[in-house]
């Protein structure tokens, strides 16, 4: 498992001497790709279990961004930036390698991840590569519409790093309808649609804009923000239950679902989610052994997150599909990602090790906002159990924060006390 000799003069000229292999051939080589809760996590645990491992860290981006708290920074008038790291600084601090760059190609058969200009080969890979949306289903076929869409219209729930072009747009808005979507279940959260369009309602409402937030869920509406979406804010929300977005038409600014054709002056939208391409592409999504399709998620155990595809894979994060046949997929939420992450260390570690793993279940916190900063929050707590006769069961506990604000930060502080 050596580098493409084909390309090693080039990547020495071109500064990529770095990924090539350890001395040692018997040295085991760990790539995590994606950056994100769960990658991060990860990385940060395969440094503490294997020390003598080469851990490499694969993004496209040179920072982390989060999607914790961006919804209150989207509305907030201040220069503040959403939190970030940079990736080489946090490497450093744990010890393992970053490498920037977009993974094009995982080749099984030679266990070798492409990127653009470089070829690294591995031993292990950890997968984390979050989400892709579905805009074709409507009716968004090709590169110009996706990249129109993206600049005027979209919610931005791909990719953290594009929140500030959000921001601009929302300062944009002076009044009229807008227009935002609940994406299809299951969705990556944060960032907390429902949340957002409570804030979203009542940042209409405190700066008395004459506007109307036009909320199209085809979800059961959460019960948590029933009072808020058809209560408190009545006057600023027209909540469509059950309603489908069918077509997205940007030369009229027209949403259409099922019953309706909304005339909208901005809009917050959300295609549905898959996993992210990568895994497409990998041969890594689960198939649906009734129907034969792709299920659009990757194919994993649900104790162990190894690919059924690939003993040398792990897959972690949003991008995970379904785990048991009672309750599906584990919450696509940070938290339970960075859980993720460090099930997949320690599981992976076993492995190289040829000792038994143990039991490690996830498990997720969520604080969300019901209604505004100052009213009491909501914390959310999802707990994992095998049953006697194997199957994974999930209970998820409710309970009332009196203090959101200073609840989430505590939260945000022990996450970034752990591998940030």
């Amino acid at each position: 498992m050596t580098f493409s000799l084909r390309r090693r003069h080039f990547l020495l000229a071109a500064g990529f001497a770095s990924l090539s292999r350890p001395a040692s051939a018997a040295i085991v080589r760990v790539i995590v790709v994606g950056g994100g809760w769960g990658g991060l996590a990860a990385a940060a645990h395969l440094r503490r279990l294997l020390p003598q491992a080469d851990i490499v860290l694969i993004d496209r981006h040179a920072n982390f961004v989060s999607f914790s708290g961006s919804n209150a920074w989207l509305l907030a008038n201040d220069d503040s930036q959403p939190f970030s790291c940079d990736f080489a600084d946090l490497a450093a601090r744990h010890g393992y390698r970053f490498v920037q760059g977009a993974v094009q190609e995982i080749d099984r058969v030679r266990q070798v991840v492409r990127l653009e200009q470089a070829e690294m080969s591995y031993d292990f890979l950890v997968l984390g590569p979050g989400i892709r949306e579905h805009f074709a289903a409507w009716g968004i076929v090709d590169r110009e519409m996706e990249t129109l869409f993206r600049q005027r219209a979209w919610a931005s729930m791909g990719d953290a790093h594009l929140l500030p072009h959000l921001r601009q747009r929302l300062a944009r808005f002076g009044g009229g309808n807008l227009v935002m979507n609940i994406p299809p279940l299951p969705y990556r959260c944060p960032p907390a649609p429902y949340e957002r369009a409570v804030m979203l309602a009542g940042w209409i409402k405190a700066r008395h804009l004459s506007a109307r937030l036009i909320v199209i869920d085809p979800n059961p509406l959460m019960p948590l923000y029933r009072r808020p979406l058809l209560e408190t804010f009545r006057d600023q929300v027209s909540y469509l239950d059950h309603a489908q977005v069918r077509q997205v038409d940007l030369m009229r600014n027209t949403v259409s679902t099922d019953v309706d054709e909304i005339a909208f002056d901005a809009a917050l939208l959300s295609p549905p989610q898959q996993a992210a391409q990568l895994l497409w592409d990998a041969g890594l999504i689960r198939v649906d052994p009734q129907s034969g399709q792709a299920d659009a998620w990757g194919d994993v155990g649900g104790l162990d997150l190894r690919s059924r595809r690939d003993e040398h894979i792990w897959i972690i994060g949003d991008a995970v599909g379904m785990v048991s046949s009672l309750f599906g997929q584990y919450p696509k939420t940070g938290h339970l990602a960075a859980s993720m992450g460090r099930i997949a260390a320690a599981q992976l570690a076993s492995a190289i090790a040829g000792r038994s793993p143990g039991m490690h279940l996830p498990e997720s916190v969520c604080h969300i906002q019901q209604e505004n900063p100052d009213a009491p929050g909501v914390r959310i707590q999802t707990h994992y159990r095998q049953r006697s006769d194997g199957f994974l069961m999930q209970e998820v506990i409710q309970s009332r924060t009196e203090n959101y604000q200073q609840a989430a930060a505590d939260w945000f502080a022990g996450l970034k006390a752990d591998f940030l």
